[in-house]
């Protein structure tokens, strides 16, 4: 197993988490400032510095469910797919309680943690449908920039700005994760386990169904 890239998906996961969770929190604490668009930028830029800062080593997946479909995809070994996943959650998990040390806990506690969640009135099919499509988009755009030979180098930004437009339309409804570690780390640290199973199948369908459709269909031939 190549720990290099074990350490890279661990420390990219990491990046996202307190990024991500921190951004929430400073939202809170500046009383709305940043809003749903600063936080989404804060995910998609930590998203596409991690993702350009690891892709050579690991291929930069940073998300259990990029990393199924790549699998899917025939890009990566049943073993080092379990591997990568492993890493990812404790990446996530440490990152969460890092931000515990950063973060005062009060501020913590009236965003739970910064974990995604399902939004007032939404229902837990609305939130799983929202779930599937957003990670289908995420990992058609992987698979369109990072992994097929033939895209420009520039794979990071372009996952990332996925990454924040998915938060700009599906923040509010589910959370918009995309990634079964995104919830984990934040969940098991304070955020609470409502609906785990839907942060794991919702991200994990919608990738399995991207990497079909680029990888299996649209790459046909080629």
């Amino acid at each position: 197993m190549n720990m290099k890239a074990l350490v890279a998906e661990f420390v990219g996961t990491f990046g996202l988490i307190f990024v991500g969770v921190g951004a929430i929190a400073a939202d809170s604490m500046t009383g709305g400032q940043s809003g749903l668009t600063g936080i989404a930028l804060a995910h998609g830029l930590i998203i596409a510095v991690m993702v350009s800062a690891t892709g050579a080593i690991s291929g930069g997946h940073l998300n259990p469910a990029v990393t199924i479909g790549a699998m899917v995809g025939g890009k990566i070994d049943a073993a080092g797919a379990v591997g990568y996943i492993i890493a990812q959650c404790l990446g996530a998990i440490v990152a969460a309680f890092a931000v515990t040390l950063a973060v005062p806990s009060d501020v913590l506690g009236v965003i739970k943690m910064g974990t995604p969640a399902l939004g007032a009135g939404v229902s837990v099919g609305q939130g799983l449908v929202t779930e599937i499509v957003l990670t289908f988009f995420l990992m058609f755009v992987v698979y369109g920039t990072a992994i097929d030979a033939r895209a420009p180098k520039v794979g990071g930004l372009f996952i990332g700005l996925t990454v924040a437009l998915d938060i700009l339309m599906g923040g509010p409804i589910s959370g918009a994760a995309m990634n079964p570690a995104r919830h984990l780390g934040p969940a098991l640290l304070g955020g609470g386990l409502d609906n785990l199973w839907l942060y794991w199948v919702g991200p994990v369908i919608g990738g399995i169904l991207g990497a079909i459709v680029y990888a299996r269909v649209l790459r046909q031939g080629n």
